[in-house]
């Protein structure tokens, strides 16, 4: 219609290369494929099919299905200390893969994985009883695990602190994939808000332990606690005891922070080596990262006394001698892990599972995304390369066009295109 009539004997080669140029975009789980219309040629009707340049090992990677996210869980619930720590001893000892990132804390070690085109790195084998996350479910799993739904505490914050400086540690050591960046930043994002939603002063792993002592000794006012450890938790333990009207004796293997951490609390400070130094105690909190070996003498007085002793350390600090004669009276930090958690119900419950699900939505949104954002440069790229072919073609069949009338060609041909790729390509962009 746009041609003049005094040229309309070539009506046939301009609906011809129309047609050419009407491309057919469609998105598969292979990638993305530009699909030509018919045209009629001197030798008969044919279609001809171009894939997009998409290249070959992302087609393949699709293609294998291989998940964007892997979570390997072992916590406390499923894997003993030991196992544990043997787990995390093997993996810190293996070269940094800017594939892999690990949390590390006194009820887990989780390893997460982008596997990529490479496929999973090497890893230590897995203990027994060990979790596997894939997916959304491996995303939703870190970010309910940030907002605290996942600890022994309900809503505590500590593991909001754990994350956040495990990701410095990783960015200091060594590049991260931009893919586990963005998850870790998604769950920390999240727990923020979710730890505003919980009423009053958030509760710690310290504040269980006394609870557990308390149960066996009665109220704590008045009582003397050990606080063996002047670390994160063994800090926390010591304030949590003072607030209670406890005595806080505090023991560390730098006798100068003993004895800093037991004036804040108004405590006193005791040798770490030393035997015959501990008072009676109706409890004592072991925080420590490594053995904790009482004196022959003190063995002997917390054996025969009624004292509870939770130990927090992962693997325990305290002797198997001392746990094997403490008998009940000897708490690990996995016993704590085994006491009934409350259900999330309510209000707060539905605000929770509504935060983790929709962070993980907009997670997996923007990995879909970004996955998708060389198929769609190989679409644009490729549908111009047939664009201009056909231009070409249909304006060397009219040589008799001028300059306006080849502008107008031109024109048509970059709306048509552009109309015709704007479905897939949005949808693509917004892959759900």
């Amino acid at each position: 219609a746009f041609l003049p009539a005094r040229r309309r004997p070539s009506r046939r080669a301009a609906v011809g290369g129309i047609a050419r140029m009407a491309q057919l975009a469609y998105s598969d789980r292979s990638g993305i494929r530009l699909v030509t219309g018919r045209r009629h040629g001197a030798r008969g009707v044919r279609s001809v099919t171009v894939h997009a340049g998409v290249p070959a090992d992302r087609l393949a990677h699709l293609r294998a299905g291989q998940p964007a996210i892997v979570a390997l869980v072992l916590h406390a619930r499923t894997v003993p200390s030991p196992a544990r720590e043997a787990f995390a001893d093997l993996l810190a000892a293996r070269p940094l893969d800017e594939r892999v990132i690990a949390i590390h804390t006194c009820h887990r070690v989780e390893v997460y994985v982008a596997p990529r085109e490479l496929g999973m790195p090497a890893l230590p084998p897995l203990p027994a009883g060990a979790v596997q996350l894939t997916g959304v479910e491996a995303a939703r799993h870190l970010i309910s695990v940030a907002c605290g739904l996942d600890s022994v505490v309900l809503g505590e914050d500590q593991i909001l602190h754990q994350i956040r400086t495990g990701l410095a540690d990783r960015r200091a050591d060594a590049p991260l994939d931009p893919v586990l960046d963005r998850l870790f930043q998604a769950a920390l994002r999240a727990g923020r808000r979710a730890h505003t939603w919980f009423d009053g002063s958030p509760r710690s792993l310290a504040e269980v332990a006394l609870d557990r002592i308390a149960r066996t000794a009665g109220p704590l006012a008045g009582r003397t606690i050990l606080v063996a450890g002047v670390g994160r938790m063994g800090r926390l333990a010591a304030f949590a005891a003072r607030r209670r009207g406890a005595d806080v004796v505090v023991t560390n293997r730098t006798h100068e922070r003993a004895t800093r951490l037991a004036i804040e609390v108004g405590g006193r400070a005791v040798a770490f080596a030393g035997d015959g130094v501990l008072p009676p105690l109706a409890g004592a909190i072991i925080a420590l990262a490594g053995p904790w070996r009482p004196g022959p003498v003190d063995l002997a007085a917390l054996a025969a006394s009624m004292t509870e002793v939770v130990d927090l350390s992962s693997p325990p600090s305290v002797p198997e001698e001392l746990q094997a004669a403490l008998g009940s009276r000897f708490t690990s930090v996995d016993d704590l892990t085994l006491a009934p958690r409350p259900d999330l119900q309510g209000r707060l419950g539905r605000r929770l599972e509504k935060l983790v699900f929709e962070a993980g939505r907009e997670y997996c949104q923007w990995l879909r995304t970004r996955a998708n954002v060389p198929v769609i440069q190989a679409v644009a790229d490729g549908a111009e390369a047939l664009r201009r072919s056909e231009v070409e073609w249909l304006l060397h069949r009219l040589p008799d066009l001028d300059e306006d009338e080849r502008a107008a060609v031109e024109r048509m041909s970059h709306r048509m295109v552009a109309a015709l790729l704007h479905a897939p390509l949005a949808a693509l962009r917004a892959d759900d």
